[in-house]
C-alpha cells in the first residue's frame, strides 16, 4: 500500500469514527418518543387558594394542575377519595396521582398499589364519577386507561414522576395532610398485604 492509499484509509477511518460518534451523541440527546394516549395540557396556572372548588361536573377526571390549596396531600395509598385541592398541590411537587373508578376490581386496585407502595411522590386513590377505569395524572399531563394492566403505566411514571413539567421538583410529598394506609402500616411495623 502506497502513501496515497494509506492517506485515504486514514481519512476514511476518521470519517467513519466521526459519523459513529455523531450517531451516539444523537441517540443520547434525541427526544423520547411520545407515550400513546398521553394528553399534554397548556401550561397550567399555579397558585394557592383554599377557596378553589373542584366540582365533579367540571372535573370528571382529576385536574392536571392549576390553582390549588395551600397544603399538599401526603403521598401514598388511600382507600377513600382525597381532596382534589390537596392532591393537585402534590402534583406541583412532582407527584404522579393514579386514580381509579371506585368499582374497579380489587385485584386491579392491588396491581395499582404495587406502583405506589414504598415510593415517594406517588399517590393512589379512588376518584368518584371518573369515566375511565384508571387515570394517571402528573403536572400538565394525563393518561386515561381502560385497564390496570396497561403497559404504559410504568412508562408514564418513569417519564413524569418528578418529570420535566414539575414546577417544584424535590418539594415534599410528606408532612402535608392525610394518612395513607401504606404509610400507617409501615409505621406500625406490619407487613403489607
Amino acid at each position: 500500500m502506497d502513501a496515497k492509499q494509506k492517506k485515504w484509509v486514514v481519512i476514511g477511518a476518521v470519517v467513519v469514527g466521526v459519523l459513529g460518534l455523531a450517531f451516539i451523541l444523537y441517540l443520547n440527546v434525541r427526544p423520547e418518543p411520545p407515550i400513546p394516549g398521553v394528553v399534554q395540557f397548556p401550561r397550567p396556572s399555579r397558585g394557592h387558594d383554599n377557596n378553589t372548588q373542584f366540582p365533579l361536573a367540571q372535573f370528571p377526571v382529576p385536574p392536571a394542575g392549576g390553582v390549588h390549596w395551600d397544603s399538599w396531600q401526603n403521598c401514598g395509598v388511600y382507600e377513600e377519595p382525597v381532596q382534589t385541592g390537596h392532591a393537585v398541590h402534590s402534583l406541583e411537587h412532582g407527584a404522579v396521582w393514579i386514580t381509579y373508578h371506585p368499582d374497579l376490581p380489587a385485584a386491579d386496585v392491588a396491581r395499582l398499589r404495587t406502583y405506589v407502595e414504598g415510593q415517594s411522590h406517588m399517590l393512589l386513590s379512588p376518584y368518584p364519577d371518573q369515566t375511565s377505569p384508571v387515570v394517571l395524572t402528573a403536572w400538565g399531563v394525563q393518561m386515561q386507561l381502560d385497564s390496570a394492566t396497561d403497559g404504559r403505566i410504568a412508562r408514564f411514571i418513569s417519564r413524569y414522576l418528578q418529570g420535566p413539567y414539575t414546577p417544584e421538583p424535590g418539594a415534599a410529598c410528606t408532612q402535608g395532610v392525610g394518612n395513607p394506609v401504606d404509610r400507617a402500616v409501615q409505621a406500625s411495623g406490619q407487613t403489607m398485604p
